[in-house]
């Protein structure tokens, strides 16, 4: 049982979107523990600004709640590195996932952790960071124990805790962002296809004129993938793995991670693509490189990948 009066929280880890929570727990009264070994000094200075405090792994495994919040593919890894801790632990915490992944690996990483006697929590968290004043971020939680994360809900964090069984929220999260940066996938794609063949200027003012909404979309959105397409790469193969059932779309969620993984090549290198797409959306003119972008927001030309520092958006 969690204690109710302060229970201590473990969140790993301290990227945009971790920190955003951990100031918004910390804020309540919760005491936030994280891991900075091998953090970029950004991460470091991004959770001492959110009140949180440094812990050893044997430390976190010794919170009431270990909130994992890092990019897809660091998930698991996660995991597999804390289960020895956890496995000396009479006491266990409750792990809440709420990482960008698939129902069935939502559900392999619940067995996994119930072998050292975890119980799990499925977690989703949509919409951007939270700040002070907002309630755009939304965590939905399912499973057996969801209630008990309930208390997560702080002030700039809802919580809503859904029916069904551990993949609930995965299912929510894999068809929310399909729809969000599947959107930001489709538009990279055709701009960049535009410009390679001299139709970005007419696409433009054709878009402009017939779909402004998308248009205005793409301009922010676009911009933001490049310095996020490296984290989008994993989440677009779990979103495939999700759509299983349906080949064809299982298929366009690959080929979007394709075109995320080219993406993030380009932004590694020299910018090419970067460069046309910018081009393409009239950015040069507008100065929307330094912008956010809605559910999807953050700084554009933070470019640099940092394994688990967290993921971004929803």
């Amino acid at each position: 049982m969690i204690p109710r009066s302060r229970p201590v929280i473990a969140l790993l880890s301290p990227g945009a979107m971790g920190a955003g929570i951990g100031a918004r727990l910390t804020a309540a009264g919760f005491r936030v523990r994280t891991s900075l070994t091998a953090r970029s000094d950004r991460s470091v200075a991004r959770a001492y600004a959110a009140g949180m405090i440094a812990a050893s792994d044997a430390e976190l495994a010794s919170c009431d709640i270990l909130l994992s919040i890092v990019p897809p593919a660091d998930a698991d890894p996660l995991a597999r590195r804390l289960m020895p801790h956890l496995a000396t632990r009479r006491a266990k915490p409750l792990y809440v996932d709420a990482n960008a992944l698939s129902p069935n690996s939502k559900r392999a990483l619940g067995r996994l952790l119930a072998g050292v006697g975890c119980d799990f929590v499925d977690a989703a968290i949509l919409g951007p960071p939270p700040v002070e004043g907002s309630d755009n971020t939304r965590l939905m939680l399912a499973g057996a124990r969801a209630s008990d994360a309930a208390m997560l809900a702080v002030p700039g964090v809802a919580v809503r805790v859904l029916d069904g069984a551990v993949g609930a929220a995965a299912a929510l999260k894999m068809c929310y962002a399909g729809i969000n940066k599947g959107a930001a996938g489709l538009a990279v794609a055709m701009l960049l296809a535009a410009a390679r063949n001299g139709a970005a200027d007419a696409l433009r003012s054709e878009m402009e004129i017939g779909i402004p909404d998308l248009f205005q979309r793409a301009q922010r959105q676009v911009p933001d993938s490049f310095g996020k397409a490296y984290r989008w790469i994993a989440e677009m193969r779990e979103i495939a793995d999700f759509l299983g059932d349906d080949p064809g779309a299982a298929t366009l969620f690959k080929g979007m991670a394709g075109v995320f993984e080219t993406l993030a090549a380009d932004v590694a290198a020299d910018r090419t693509n970067a460069t046309l797409l910018e081009r393409a959306i009239g950015e040069e003119q507008r100065g929307l490189g330094e912008s956010g972008a809605g559910d999807v927001g953050a700084n554009s030309r933070n470019t640099r990948p940092q394994s688990l520092d967290g993921a971004d958006s929803a």
